[in-house]
């Protein structure tokens, strides 16, 4: 379009052109090409600031990516972490189940385990302040006196959710 424009004013100031006719048409023409060139530089510039704002966008984006990236490597390093010390634990645990449950008598034992499959994998609860750790309920004084009456050695067993009770100090017997 320049190119266009510079050749149409040289042949203007050249005086090639004779009529008045053809005068008037070329400097239209290069009154026409020069509002359009500055359309076409304004739409040129209006690009260029979009381009840049997009490049400003893509460069927050990048960094926002970069940062989410970060924290869910971080996570990922802590769940590893507390995984290696839980399959630390579970095995330590194991052993110590082991070596208990060899010291107390199979049929106990059977009992336990049948009662861990049925309640959740929570086959004991504690007798805490009169009250069954597994459901939560509070011991009536009918039950409480026959847990008072029991041997210490007796298998005693929650009338609610009929987990095992395990008495201890803090029992409130």
């Amino acid at each position: 379009m320049r190119q266009r424009a510079a050749r149409d004013q040289q042949r203007l100031d050249s005086g090639a052109v004779t009529s008045p006719k053809d005068l008037e048409n070329l400097q239209r023409e290069i009154v026409s090409l020069a509002k359009r060139q500055g359309d076409l530089e304004d739409v040129v510039l209006e690009v260029m600031e979009r381009r840049e704002s997009a490049q400003e966008r893509v460069a927050e984006l990048t960094e926002r990516v970069a940062a989410v990236q970060a924290k869910a490597e971080d996570a990922t390093a802590r769940r590893d972490a507390a995984l290696a010390e839980f399959d630390a634990q579970l095995g330590s645990v194991g052993k110590e189940r082991e070596v208990v449950a060899g010291s107390v008598p199979a049929d106990l034992l059977k009992l336990y385990e049948k009662l861990r499959g049925q309640q959740g994998g929570v086959g004991a609860a504690r007798l805490f302040q009169r009250r069954c750790e597994g459901c939560q309920l509070e011991l009536n004084i009918t039950e409480l006196n026959e847990v008072r009456a029991a041997a210490p050695d007796a298998v005693l067993r929650c009338e609610n959710c009929r987990r095992i009770l395990v008495r201890t100090a803090e029992s409130g017997l």
